[in-house]
């Protein structure tokens, strides 16, 4: 292992991290536009509690991503050598490994709150006005499941940023 591998994979690492949060972060602008153009166009009050509660969520997500799951600056290490290099790449895959396996506590959790009253206050108009409360059960449904195939995609990649972390492990101590 030289120099210029870890280097390399750390920046390569690097940019996929920094595209993956991009991607988050267009993502929840444009749910924050939905969502706010939502609670501005209710006139229920606890719709508009629920859709407040998302976007706070949201605000929340994003500032979580930001502060925790930003690469870090690469340049510092430079200057180190090879075990530098090599513990730079190891703490940021024990940090990106730790934000993915706690995604219930700072991606999916902080949307539960709005989500909750969103759909009480849709099951309270579906039940006013004798719709289906089968079609609101189906679209908590569909919720539950995005929200439960989220936190699988990202216990994987923890358990694949895992496997990295004990492999540069092996390679350090052999």
């Amino acid at each position: 292992m030289s120099v210029e591998q870890v280097r390399v994979e750390a920046g390569r690492f690097q940019r996929k991290i920094h595209w993956r949060n991009m991607r988050e972060y267009v993502a929840a602008l444009a749910e924050i536009a939905l969502f706010g153009y939502w609670f501005l166009r209710a006139k229920d009050l606890l719709v508009r509690v629920g859709f407040a509660l998302l976007l706070a969520g949201l605000a929340y997500l994003v500032w979580h991503l930001l502060s925790k799951g930003s690469p870090a600056e690469a340049e510092e290490e430079e200057g180190a050598g090879l075990s530098g290099w090599i513990a730079f790449r190891r703490r940021e895959l024990v940090r990106q490994r730790d934000l993915m396996r706690s995604v219930w506590l700072w991606y999916i959790g902080p949307l539960v709150p709005g989500i909750a009253v969103v759909f009480i206050a849709a099951a309270r108009a579906a039940h006013a006005i004798r719709h289906s409360l089968i079609v609101w059960a189906a679209d908590a449904l569909v919720v539950v499941v995005v929200f439960l195939v989220v936190a699988e995609l990202n216990k994987r990649g923890a358990r694949k940023l895992q496997r990295q972390i004990d492999e540069l492990d092996e390679q350090t101590r052999g």
